[in-house]
């Protein structure tokens, strides 16, 4: 996709916020439900505990408040609220809504995006969107609470899947912001790799989802790295879709980008689905990983199959992205 344009209005992320329910199941808890032992899950997945329980509204709302807080926004400074989850609490209505009422948000918009594991990101680039268009602050969450449509009985499925929720305002600013290039994708034919039913739970062709999944991360980085205008050694920090290290790790190589470079949280969440980006992230901003100058690619993929990327520079100052005589709320 195009580079954003010198002249537009951009944004910049001001805030950031996560939140993991109380109960933890550990990969040693799965040796009772299932035919599998923790070094085996471990060795194949990386992963080492999820945390089970809570409810989407409730998980986003308190990710929400930590991103809110932090970026001393008020209820009443929120044009729009995009929560990306595969999991909503009803079918009706959207569980945005019930987060915008137990925010207190007022005379702010609130809507559903359902793009599995690639979710958050494609939050992120219709957040500015809307920026574009004049919206002031757009807070992007991405919630999931897979277990209700986990078996974890299903070694196929049970070893991988978690519930969180990871949150960020964005604010407007006076030029390109921190948005350098983006890109979103979808392989409609492969639908069957990762799915599914209402009702039911998630059926997963792993050796099929492996497959595709290293080459659209690939592909859809390379796709933002060149409408970023940026190469793949560049990119101080990649925040990948936290799915498997297996696949992060091929993914990386196909890239050229060590490993190292990777904010991984997976060990201690598992696949969280839309929240694993977003709780990525928040860890690596919380350690100090990240500084000003440095870029940052998120890339994810997920059923759909789903895949998207985004590349920034990172600044948390908003007076360095405002042209002369401009402001970030104009």
């Amino acid at each position: 996709m195009p580079a954003t344009p010198s002249g537009a209005r951009g944004a910049i992320i001001t805030g950031w916020g996560t939140a993991l329910p109380d109960e933890v199941l550990t990969n040693v808890d799965l040796e009772s439900m299932m035919d599998t032992d923790d070094e085996w899950i471990r060795d194949r997945t990386g992963i080492v505990q999820r945390h089970v329980g809570g409810t989407t509204a409730g998980l986003s709302t308190d990710a929400a408040r930590a991103a809110l807080d932090m970026a001393g926004v008020g209820p009443d400074d929120v044009d729009a609220l995009i929560l990306a989850t595969t999991t909503p609490d009803r079918a009706v209505p959207a569980s945005a809504s019930t987060v915008q009422d137990q925010l207190g948000l007022t005379s702010c918009g609130a809507f559903d995006l359902n793009a599995a594991c690639s979710g958050w990101v494609y939050g992120l680039v219709n957040a500015h969107g809307l920026i574009a268009l004049g919206a002031r602050r757009v807070l992007v969450i991405g919630t999931d609470t897979l277990d209700r449509i986990t078996d974890y009985h299903d070694r196929n499925t049970g070893i991988l899947f978690g519930n969180g929720s990871g949150a960020v305002i964005l604010e407007a600013v006076e030029g390109r912001g921190q948005m350098l290039g983006w890109d979103l994708d979808s392989l409609g034919e492969a639908e069957s790799a990762l799915y599914a039913e209402i009702g039911g739970v998630l059926q997963m062709e792993g050796r099929e989802v492996f497959r595709r999944a290293v080459r659209l991360m690939a592909d859809s980085a390379t796709n933002a790295l060149t409408s970023a205008g940026i190469s793949a050694d560049e990119i101080t920090l990649v925040v990948p879709h936290q799915a498997n290290i297996r696949i992060i790790s091929a993914s990386l190589d196909r890239l050229g980008i060590p490993l190292e470079r990777a904010s991984i949280v997976l060990d201690r969440t598992g696949n969280t689905s839309s929240a694993s980006v977003p709780l990525a992230l928040a860890e690596a901003l919380d350690q100090d990983r990240v500084t000003d100058g440095d870029l940052i690619l998120f890339v994810g993929f997920g059923a759909g199959m789903s895949a998207a990327s985004a590349v920034i520079r990172w600044s948390p100052n908003a007076a360095e992205y405002t042209e002369p005589g401009g402001s970030a709320d104009e």
